[in-house]
């Protein structure tokens, strides 16, 4: 089934896109829940199913199953559509178990494929354990003007071996909120610190992986005090994190990374940094087994082709617009 999308900004600025599904929660598209779209959704198709979901406030944990492949999200505005619910890791499930890191997670993105444009992904859980916005465990995922929203562990890259790609998003957490295994590059990204004091990453990259975690003119701000959070601290011994060009605010420690209370792991990670400015940026303060980037080295990071082994993301970009 394909619809027009309503007049409004977003469509206006989309005037000849059709959409191949749209969610209404008032019940004037053709589902009212995200999963019923998703469900609705042709197994392992290999062109893109564009699922257009309108204003509202979504309260669903969803799963996109991994044989829902090209599935595109189009949101009405990453402020206007949000998807959200509110697990956390100590919530117990029918046996008594608690759910943990993964089963908290509000949206899992099994998926090939995957895109999503103009959404905010939410875990509004209390804050009392780690509690998952989007767990990612699809490769070519690709998110453009989204939002991620919650405070331990928002945003978990959970697929190893998998690409994922985030552009002009919005990333908002306390402790460890962007983390796992995946091959990551966030450009021109809002990274918010909230809280008292915390991490920004906690990669596990895989020994046998050359990138882990790529941010490139990205924006680090926050309403911490100053002095409070660490770029990162290694989840796993081979955790790869860059920042490129980006500005830190002063609530980023002069010392930048934390080896998780395990000296060992300063042999192993790589943590680096290239031409970084701001007040948290002080690289005579760094830890001493950070690195700084040569040109070349900064030059192989900030590209796509070579950081994801020749796929380009941006195409998938002109395709949703």
């Amino acid at each position: 089934m394909t619809r027009n999308p309503e007049t409004n900004d977003e469509s206006e600025r989309r005037a000849a896109t059709e959409y191949d599904i749209v969610v209404a929660d008032d019940g004037s598209g053709d589902y009212k829940t995200v999963q019923a779209a998703i469900d609705a959704v042709t197994d392992r198709d290999p062109s893109e199913t564009v699922v257009r979901i309108e204003a509202g406030r979504y309260e669903e944990k969803l799963v996109l199953p991994a044989e829902k492949t090209n599935v595109t999200f189009v949101g009405a505005g990453a402020e206007e559509t949000v998807l959200t619910y509110d697990d956390h890791a100590d919530v117990t499930d029918v046996n008594g178990d608690e759910i943990g890191t993964t089963g908290s997670s509000s949206f899992f993105v099994n998926g090939d494929g995957f895109t999503a444009r103009n959404v905010t992904f939410e875990n509004d859980a209390d804050h009392v354990a780690q509690a998952v916005a989007v767990r990612v465990d699809a490769d070519r995922a690709v998110f453009e003007n989204c939002r991620f929203v919650g405070w331990q562990d928002t945003l978990y890259t959970y697929g190893e071996d998998t690409r994922q790609y985030y552009r002009e998003c919005y990333i908002e957490g306390r402790v460890d909120f962007v983390f796992g295994w995946a091959t990551a590059v966030f450009e021109d990204c809002e990274i918010f610190c909230v809280g008292d004091k915390g991490y920004v990453t906690a990669a596990s990259t895989p020994e046998e992986s050359d990138y882990g975690y790529v941010f490139t003119d990205c924006k680090v701000t926050g309403d911490a005090p100053s002095n409070a959070f660490y770029l990162g601290r290694p989840w796993r011994p081979y955790a790869k994190t860059v920042f490129v060009n980006c500005s830190l605010d002063d609530h980023i420690k002069p010392a930048g990374w934390h080896n998780w209370r395990d000296p060992d792991n300063e042999e192993t990670a790589t943590y680096a940094e290239y031409e970084n400015s701001g007040p948290g940026y002080v690289p005579e303060e760094r830890v001493e087994w950070a690195d700084r980037l040569t040109d070349a080295e900064a030059a192989e990071h900030t590209s796509l082709e070579t950081v994801f082994d020749g796929w380009d993301p941006t195409t998938r970009l002109e395709d949703a617009s």
